[in-house]
């Protein structure tokens, strides 16, 4: 179980360590190419972390609205109120989550919020339904990892290196269509005989603008699925049952219903289990590369190896 969690958190390290690569190495090439050093990468950078920071400090809000999640009250689900503050006071958190529930009847759950001071837990009715108490505890310990891992903080911060490449990637291809690289660097160059070394420059340039934001997408969904096995490893450790958390995977993979007023791209990170599939469908090559969760096979897989 140890190994597993030091495994995915240096996973998770090394995937950030690559995008912020592809994000420097990206801006170099932008700012030799034009001429004008590091002050147009400075600039998609404030643009970059201006977005992510607003996102990250009132997504939270949007998000609970967005779904139609409500306030829970305690008199009407008192197991889940027990549930959440019995595994927070395990986690060391300072206090419990809000709680809210969605008007759903697909089993699902997500948390949000800047740090454990500041969170919410959503699951939705079909989830309490469903699963019965060592199931449930192990779904909201899952969520409650997230929290403590700071995995809101981990995604804006790949969200935000991902904004700077796609800025950046963008820019390179509008100076390439508008003659500015060439109008500007490249003159100099050819009158000093360099032409030929800038052309070969250019064209790895024009490779990277095109294929960059691609990469730094794959990296980005890379990075919430090790997120989704750590949040697993430290759920059930948390609970100490791995079993629990592999049973509900088993009866929410079964589900026939899929979410319906929250299945967008937008917010499919954030859930338990990715809300716009039926979790039955095997996963193909494609879906394994751009889906934001594991398939739910290998997530089981991993429990019972703990």
């Amino acid at each position: 179980m140890y190994e597993q969690i030091t495994r995915n958190k240096w996973r998770s390290i090394l995937l950030v360590f690559l995008v912020l690569a592809v994000a420097v190495g990206l801006g170099y090439l932008f700012g030799w190419l034009i001429g004008y050093g590091w002050i147009g990468v400075a600039i998609a950078v404030v643009i970059a972390i201006a977005m992510s920071w607003s996102s990250y400090r009132f997504g939270d809000r949007i998000v609970l609205r967005a779904v139609g999640a409500r306030p829970a009250r305690r008199e009407d689900h008192a197991r889940l109120f027990n549930i959440v503050e019995g595994l927070t006071i395990a986690a060391g958190m300072p206090k419990p989550p809000a709680i809210y529930i969605i008007p759903e009847q697909a089993p699902n759950a997500f948390a949000t919020g800047r740090n454990p001071e500041n969170s919410s837990i959503a699951v939705t009715q079909g989830l309490l339904d469903m699963l019965n108490r060592v199931e449930l505890e192990g779904v909201l310990a899952h969520e409650l990892s997230h929290i403590t891992n700071r995995d809101i903080l981990v995604g804006t911060l790949v969200a935000t290196l991902v904004g700077v490449i796609v800025l950046l990637s963008d820019w390179l291809m509008r100076a390439f269509f508008w003659g500015g690289i060439g109008g500007r660097r490249g003159g100099r160059d050819r009158g000093g005989g360099g032409g030929g070394a800038f052309a070969i420059v250019a064209l790895v340039g024009l490779v990277l603008a095109v294929l960059a934001p691609i990469g730094a997408q794959l990296i980005r969904l890379a990075v919430s699925r090790r997120r989704e096995y750590l949040a697993d490893a430290n759920g059930a450790l948390l609970t100490r049952y791995p079993p629990g958390l592999a049973g509900a995977l088993r009866k929410i993979s079964a589900a026939p219903n899929t979410m319906r007023r929250a299945a967008n791209n937008a917010t499919a990170h954030l859930w338990f289990a990715q809300p716009s599939r039926a979790l039955t469908r095997r996963y193909s090559i494609m879906e394994r590369l751009f889906s934001t969760h594991p398939p739910v096979e290998e997530r089981i897989r991993a429990l019972e190896e703990m």
